[in-house]
């Protein structure tokens, strides 16, 4: 009977080893994902960043020739035009 118990008490201490084992090994595999996801986040949020940096710029461009065509179009006047008035007035 001691044998059994001696043998059970074995048992149940190396399946309490076993569990310790898997949830530090498991925890370095966690922390190593959160940091690999920490560094994705980064990485798209830098990519994200960028792009807009870029697209930014092309609306720009591309809202000015708008507002250029709509000037054009109500014939109203521009800088230049303006300018060259004042330059016909001070004559």
């Amino acid at each position: 009977m001691d044998k059994k118990l001696e043998h059970l008490f074995y048992a149940f201490f190396g399946g309490a080893l076993m569990v310790k084992e898997k949830l530090e090994s498991n925890r370095e595999e966690l922390k190593a994902w959160q940091v690999k996801s920490e560094e994705s986040a980064r990485t798209l949020l830098n990519e994200l960043a960028q792009r807009g940096e870029k697209e930014k710029e092309q609306f720009r461009n591309m809202f000015k020739e708008l507002f250029k065509e709509v000037v054009s179009e109500l014939n109203l006047a521009t800088k230049q035009d303006l300018e060259n008035l004042k330059k016909e007035l001070e004559k």
